[in-house]
């Protein structure tokens, strides 16, 4: 079974950074399109940022473009989320979702999904 441990979140203050890990095991596809996914309280979950292991292919919400990195280590299965500038909108459950395939996407339709670890950015 595909497993997937989100980690690094934390409580930081507005303009700080965190970095979120999400590490897959259980991992067996040679192409896929892995991301980070969010939902602040009363809010639908939303894409947030997403990679292609194919070609690197990256994809970025608005509301964090250019201030978050997306960057995926393929030898350790693992995909980190480095954010920066972050704002208390940003507060959120982060979670990581996997979908195998060539097509680069990012939506709530992942099939694969970890825990997700909590970030709150104060004012």
């Amino acid at each position: 079974d595909v497993q997937l441990q989100a980690s690094g979140g934390g409580l930081v203050q507005a303009g700080g950074s965190l970095s979120l890990s999400c590490a897959a095991s259980g991992f067996t596809f040679d192409r896929y399109t892995i991301g980070w996914f969010r939902q602040a309280p009363g809010k639908e979950r939303e894409g947030v940022s997403c990679i292609s292991s194919l070609d690197g292919s990256t994809y970025y919400a608005d509301s964090v473009r250019g201030r978050f990195t997306i960057s995926n280590d393929k030898a350790k299965n693992t995909v980190y989320l480095r954010m920066n500038s972050l704002k208390p909108e940003d507060t959120a459950i982060y979670y990581c979702a996997v979908i195998p395939g060539l097509d680069f996407m990012c939506h709530n339709g992942m099939p694969y999904w970890g825990k997700g670890t909590q970030v709150t950015v104060s004012s």
